[in-house]
């Protein structure tokens, strides 16, 4: 079962301490380490411009975020494809930063080097947004590349090893059994269905004028289909096909050409070899996708859960924020022991029934908040305290 993940944050003031490290102590009791594994998710300081920046912003974020989880979703799907779903070789290639997933969310830091804090938080959102932007369509990019091979690949390989009716004649018809340089005569090659051969014996002969009498030569026989050879004059060639065509008996095109049978195995040998190069190049910049991306969503939610905070409690930037490592079976029981201790944080918006649960007017309100996006992931129900789950494909 794969790990959910939730960011978590609260105004620092409510706790007796005024301590980070007493703080977190405090959240992880609420939470319980029955529930999940809490971890800080330390905040940088970003440098905040208006309110109206902020909240255009938030809505930005919301967006990115979203934009963040297909992106992952979509190189996760290519791994899968690559790796033909053997999930050890796929958890071998979903690597962030050269770590496991959970090791580089456990000792997560803002990247300061490469998305310096005292830039203005739009120019960071921007510059995340055009990396993500790079890593998606490198990956497709080159994707469609190898889709394109592979599927050449298997159109080769299906005509060495399909049946009469559709694979190669090169090396299946004997150039001698044709007629060839006659004026007047052509042989044409007909795939018939195995059940349908004493049908077709017998009616041959008839299904078109000038049909060479017990011109039928048997040239070769699969599971499927039998492969006959069959003289007729030139003029009548066209309609002998369509009455062939009629019987749902194949036609087949082919024309001897001298080394054809080892042309065909040359570029059969060619594309074969440019499709594994393909595929250790996109299996390469799929796995480091994954890892640019899965970075960039983190910095991205770093970002929301920040600006949240913000819009939130306002200033001074005095917040405790953890990372809580759960399943997605007792994600619900970290949300309602959080809403038991924290709920009051949204004042009056959030009262709550003996039993726990919102109260009819407030349901509404956290419904209009939510498909709003605000207070967490769009479309979710809204909180008392800044709270995103995310979970890894």
């Amino acid at each position: 079962m794969p790990a959910k993940y939730i960011l978590v944050s609260l105004p620092l003031g409510i706790f007796d301490s005024h301590n980070q490290d007493e703080a977190l102590s405090a959240l992880s009791a609420v939470i319980s380490v029955d529930n999940g594994i809490t971890r800080p998710f330390p905040l940088p300081h970003f440098k905040i411009g208006t309110l109206d920046a902020l909240v255009q912003q938030a809505d930005d974020l919301a967006k990115l975020e979203a934009a963040c989880e297909s992106v992952v979703a979509k190189i996760a799907e290519s791994l899968q494809t690559l790796m033909g779903g053997d999930e050890d070789r796929i958890n071998q290639q979903k690597m962030v930063n050269d770590k496991p997933i959970d090791h580089y969310l456990s000792s997560f830091s803002w990247n300061k080097l490469r998305y310096r804090a005292d830039k203005p938080l739009g120019e960071l959102v921007d510059m995340l947004q055009k990396e993500l932007i790079t890593v998606d369509n490198d990956v497709k990019a080159k994707l469609n590349q190898y889709n394109l091979v592979k599927n050449n690949l298997i159109a080769l390989q299906r005509k060495q090893t399909g049946n009469l009716s559709t694979k190669s004649l090169t090396s299946v018809v004997d150039p001698t059994l044709l007629v060839q340089d006659s004026e007047y005569l052509e042989t044409h090659l007909i795939a018939v269905p195995v059940n349908e051969k004493k049908d077709f014996l017998k009616s041959y002969e008839t299904l078109a004028p000038m049909v060479v009498p017990r011109s039928s030569v048997q040239v070769a026989q699969d599971d499927e289909f039998i492969l006959f050879a069959v003289t007729t004059f030139k003029k009548t060639s066209a309609q002998f096909l369509q009455k062939c065509r009629e019987q749902k008996w194949t036609p087949r095109q082919y024309k001897h050409v001298q080394g054809g049978r080892e042309e065909e195995q040359q570029e059969l040998d060619r594309v074969a070899q440019e499709e594994k190069k393909i595929w250790v190049e996109i299996l390469r910049l799929s796995r480091t996708g994954w890892s640019e991306s899965v970075m960039i969503w983190l910095h991205v939610l770093t970002l929301r859960v920040f600006v949240e905070a913000v819009l939130r409690y306002g200033l001074p930037l005095d917040y405790v924020s953890a990372l809580v490592k759960t399943t997605p079976k007792q994600a619900s029981k970290v949300r309602s022991a959080l809403d038991s201790q924290y709920s009051y944080l949204g004042g009056n918006a959030f009262g709550r029934d003996k039993r726990g649960r919102m109260t009819k007017d407030d349901a509404t309100l956290t419904s209009e908040l939510a498909a709003a996006g605000v207070g967490g992931a769009e479309g979710s129900e809204y909180t008392a305290y800044v709270y995103y789950e995310f979970v890894f494909p």
